[in-house]
């Protein structure tokens, strides 16, 4: 038995409609998921099932999703003890969690993808790689940057934004 923490890209159906957790949790119990308990209403999922290549459940998250909530979304996946060293690689860790944000990401971002943000990001952002995980110190409320508008997939390949709150908070519920 493995578990898993899913993190769904976004959980914006469409103006005004949000994916409900209880739905999310229900959808994965009809996969024959085990114990599926979620964070906030943000679309962070956690649940047991055997042990399979990440894209394969990745494949199936995001099929049953399209199924019961009719849009693709991008679904992230890592398995416990990934989580937990994701978790525990912050090198900010001294600072406010909400001002940091992690892009956690499908495939790992490379040098150059640090570079070209570097560029951009303004000075008091610091940015880090750790495991091709972006990790950015915003230095403030992150929606007051320009930086936030090249976190995307067409620029750095599928991923999904969370504070190292939200990180820290999924790391404890697998204990």
């Amino acid at each position: 038995m493995t578990t898993y923490v899913a993190l769904l890209h976004s959980i914006v159906l469409g103006p005004g409609r949000r994916v409900v957790m209880a739905d999310l949790k229900a959808m994965a119990t009809k996969l024959g998921f085990r114990d599926p308990r979620t964070w906030v209403a943000t679309g962070n999922l956690i649940f047991e099932a055997d042990d399979e290549p990440l894209a394969v459940v990745e494949s199936q998250l995001e099929a049953a999703f399209s199924t019961c909530f009719g849009k693709h979304v991008d679904i992230i996946l890592r398995k416990a003890e990934g989580w937990r060293r994701l978790a525990a690689q912050n090198p900010f860790s001294e600072r406010n969690g909400t001002d940091i944000g992690i892009r956690i990401m499908r495939k790992p971002l490379g040098a150059d993808a640090l570079s070209m943000l570097g560029g951009i990001a303004t000075p008091g952002i610091a940015l880090a790689l750790a495991d091709g995980d972006l990790w950015i110190d915003f230095g403030g409320k992150p929606e007051e940057t320009k930086l936030l508008s090249h976190l995307t997939t067409k620029k750095l390949g599928i991923g999904t934004l969370r504070n190292a709150n939200t990180v820290k908070a999924l790391a404890a519920m697998l204990d």
